[in-house]
């Protein structure tokens, strides 16, 4: 009995690839210092027009304090000392203004790794964003949504956050990012408090490797924390790039549903 107890401790310790599971908060100190330098953020794209949400501008920065197996990004996610360049949040805020305008869009974003990398420069952008009377779209992991950037956001008038969960509970979280386990309840932690703060927000999912009943139990989860997040849940299919692919196959993950770009 405490071999099989000391098995499934080391196993949820290093995870299923047998490499040690990390602490999310712990790795976002890490790579702050390496794409934030004073009021400046790393970014590898400025900035590119979007179908997505009836259309979107989007400034892609580096750097995610997750390592999903099915992330579409690649060098800027896992080298982000080697990639992109650093601009202020007036720089930003400005070519994505630009590309709304000229594409007549009233949405912008930041996107390609983890926006709340370097909460400052993130609120600095939306404030110019918003006095250009165009709407900010803030897609997270919500690891490092606490209380108070839940607040701060609170500020803008035109901020809707997209909470995307890696999985239906902690161990899925567990499996799909490498993260330990526990860092699923920090999503869960964010929506509550962006409701109690009062910013308007939305869930989604990841389900391509999620069996119903996972589904069914995460939305009794969502339940509990808001009746409205429930009906507002929006349920993601992974892209199979073929990098995508191969790192789906190296992890030995093989997805209920997914399609190609």
């Amino acid at each position: 009995m405490e071999e099989e107890r000391a098995d499934k401790e080391n196993h949820i310790e290093e995870g299923h690839t047998g490499i040690p599971l990390y602490d999310p908060v712990e790795l976002a100190k890490k790579l702050q210092k390496i794409v934030l330098r004073a009021s400046q953020r790393k970014y590898y794209r400025l900035a590119r027009a979007g179908r997505w949400y009836g259309g979107i501008a989007t400034a892609d920065c580096c750097g995610c304090n997750l390592r999903c197996v099915f992330c579409w990004s690649g060098k800027p996610r896992d080298n982000p000392d080697k990639v992109g360049t650093f601009y202020e949040s007036q720089q930003v805020a400005r070519a994505l203004v630009t590309c709304a305008r000229k594409h007549r869009y009233q949405l912008v974003r930041i996107s390609g790794n983890e926006p709340t990398l370097g909460r400052d420069h993130l609120l600095q952008v939306i404030r110019a964003v918003e006095r250009a009377g165009l709407a900010f779209m803030l897609e997270t992991n919500g690891t490092l949504i606490d209380l108070s950037l839940a607040k701060a956001l609170s500020s803008f008038a035109k901020v809707h956050v997209r909470v995307s969960l890696k999985g239906t509970d902690a161990e899925e979280f567990s499996r799909l990012t490498g993260a330990r386990p526990e860092g699923f309840s920090l999503q869960l932690s964010a929506l509550e408090n962006l409701l109690v703060a009062g910013v308007s927000c939305h869930p989604a999912v990841v389900t391509s490797f999620s069996s119903s009943d996972n589904l069914r139990q995460l939305k009794k989860t969502l339940q509990t924390i808001h009746p409205e997040l429930v009906p507002n849940l929006e349920e993601e299919t992974i892209i199979l790039y073929p990098h995508v692919a191969r790192r789906l196959k190296q992890a030995g993950l093989y997805p209920r549903e997914a399609y190609r770009p």
